[in-house]
């Protein structure tokens, strides 16, 4: 198996490190700023959710990542049946060499303004060797 190419990922943090394709350095990517009103505090909450889903290659001597993907929520109503990020976020992962180990889901329930459904699926990933 070949190491997951350079570029900046989660380390386990929650911080952008630089992986170099065979190990960490000590080089992090400071977060950006967000923007001010709703549509900031809107954007953060996004991007929280979409990090915890970024693919990223286990710390050094590890053999799991763990990442959680909280899936789209409705304004109103409920079943967006909007699967794609949890897609995408195991394809990633399985891009750098890891397979589905286990996978839980919890519903957050009537999360949205008008009650949408929110869901949140935790996945454990195990490396290939």
């Amino acid at each position: 198996m070949t190491n997951p190419e350079a570029g900046y990922y989660d380390d386990g943090s929650g911080r952008q490190r630089w992986w170099d394709g065979t190990q960490w350095t000590d080089n992090y990517q400071e977060p950006q700023a967000a923007a001010g009103g709703i549509g900031g505090i809107v954007e953060q909450i996004q991007a929280n959710a979409n990090a915890g889903a970024q693919a990223r290659p286990a710390a050094n001597g590890a053999s799991y990542v763990v990442l959680q993907v909280v899936l789209k929520e409705k304004l109103f109503g409920s079943g967006s049946g909007n699967l794609t990020q949890l897609e995408a976020a195991i394809n990633a992962q399985a891009a750098l060499g890891y397979r589905l180990h286990t996978i839980t889901t919890a519903a957050g329930g009537s999360q949205g303004f008008g009650g949408g459904d929110r869901i949140q699926a935790t996945m454990v990933f195990e490396k290939l060797t």
